[in-house]
C-alpha cells in the first residue's frame, strides 16, 4: 500500500510516519513544506493542479493529511486549515489515483459541551474560536467532497513532542523552572478545565487503522475520560519529583493569555489571573469513542501518567 503523508513533521504527523514506516506493507512518501520532506509542497499556496500531477505520478492508495496550524489569526488558520484541505480534496477529485483520504480533525470543532456529557459524532458542532471554525470548515469540505474519506476528530493530544506552547507543555516548563530555581511553590492558573487527553502514539495507531479500514464520515479519537488540568498538574509533579506546593489561582478569567506557570507576584506585578483554556471548548470536553472501537477496532492504550512522564522527560532536558 502506497501512502502519501502530508504534514509528517508536525506533532501528530511525526508519530503517524513512525507508525506507518513500521508496517512492512506500507510504502510511505512524505509531502510537506520542510527540506526533509520527500516532496516539497505548500498546501496553502500550491495549486490543486500541481498536486494532481504529483498524485497521478505517485498514485497513492491512501492520502493522510496531518498538516495544519493551531495558532495564529483567523486568516492564517483559514489558509492553513481550510484552504489547504480544499486543495487536497480538489486534487484528489481531479486525479485518477482513487486514493482514500484520512483527514485529521480536532475536538475543538465541537465547541463547549455540557459538563458530565460525552460528545458523540452526531453532536451539532458549535466551535468556540477561529481554530475550531477553520477545522470544522475543513471537515465539511471533506465530507462533501464525494471522496472515499474519513475524518478523525482528535481531542487533546499529549505525550512526547507535545508543543511547549500548549497547556501541558507550559505546565511542564513552569515546573522545570521552579525546580531549577529551587522554588518551593508554584502558582498556576486556569487549572479548572477538564479535557479528554489522548496519547499521540495512540492517535497514530488510529490513523493507521483508518488507513486500512473502509470507515467513512467522522470518528472521535480520545480516551473517553475527562481529566481536570489540576489533576494532570499533580500527576506531573509526582513523576517529576517536585516536592513544592502547587497553588492554584482562582481569579476571574481574562481573555487572550494563559496563566499557567506565572512567576510569583510582587508589589509591582499584581497576581496573575486564571485565563481560559485556549481551544474554545469551555470548561469540559469528553469524547464518546465507541465509534472508533466499533468501526476501527481501536482503543487507547497509553494512560495519561505515561504521557505526562514523557512530556516531563523532554522538558527536563531543556537547558
Amino acid at each position: 500500500m502506497r501512502v502519501l503523508l502530508i504534514g509528517a513533521n508536525g506533532f501528530i504527523g511525526r508519530f503517524v510516519a513512525d507508525r506507518l514506516l513500521a508496517d512492512p506493507a506500507v510504502q510511505l512518501t512524505a509531502l510537506g513544506r520542510g527540506d526533509d520532506a520527500d516532496v516539497r509542497f505548500d498546501l496553502a499556496t500550491g495549486s490543486p493542479g500541481a498536486l494532481t500531477r504529483f498524485l497521478d505520478a505517485v498514485h497513492p492508495g491512501v492520502v493522510v493529511n496531518c498538516a495544519g496550524a493551531t495558532r495564529g489569526g483567523a486568516r492564517d488558520l483559514t489558509r492553513h486549515n481550510t484552504v489547504a484541505v480544499a486543495t487536497v480534496c480538489e486534487a484528489l477529485r481531479r486525479s485518477g489515483c482513487g486514493a482514500r483520504l484520512v483527514q485529521i480533525g480536532c475536538g475543538s470543532e465541537y465547541g463547549p459541551s455540557q459538563p458530565g456529557s460525552s460528545t458523540a459524532e452526531d453532536a451539532v458542532p458549535r466551535p468556540g474560536g477561529p481554530y475550531g471554525v477553520s477545522k470544522l470548515a475543513a471537515t465539511e469540505l471533506v465530507l462533501g467532497s464525494g471522496l472515499d474519506a474519513v475524518v478523525l476528530r482528535v481531542f487533546s493530544p499529549a505525550g512526547p513532542g507535545t508543543p511547549a506552547g500548549s497547556p501541558l507543555g507550559r505546565l511542564a516548563e513552569a515546573m522545570r523552572r521552579a525546580m531549577q530555581s529551587g522554588d518551593g511553590e508554584l502558582k498556576l492558573g486556569g487549572l479548572g478545565v477538564q479535557r479528554d487527553f489522548v496519547d499521540v502514539r495512540d492517535v497514530a495507531r488510529a490513523v493507521h487503522a483508518a488507513s486500512l479500514s473502509a470507515a467513512q464520515g467522522v470518528i472521535n479519537i480520545g480516551s473517553g475520560r475527562a481529566v481536570r488540568l489540576r489533576d494532570a498538574a499533580a500527576v506531573l509533579a509526582r513523576v517529576a519529583g517536585y516536592g513544592g506546593a502547587l497553588h492554584e489561582l482562582d481569579a476571574p478569567p481574562v481573555p487572550l493569555r494563559s496563566a499557567i506557570g506565572h512567576p510569583r507576584a510582587d508589589s509591582e506585578h499584581p497576581a496573575p489571573v486564571a485565563y481560559p483554556y485556549p481551544d474554545g471548548c469551555g470548561s469540559w470536553q469528553q469524547a464518546d469513542v465507541r465509534t472508533a472501537r466499533d468501526r476501527l477496532g481501536w482503543r487507547p492504550r497509553i494512560n495519561l501518567e505515561e504521557s505526562l512522564a514523557d512530556i516531563w522527560m523532554e522538558a527536563a532536558c531543556r537547558i
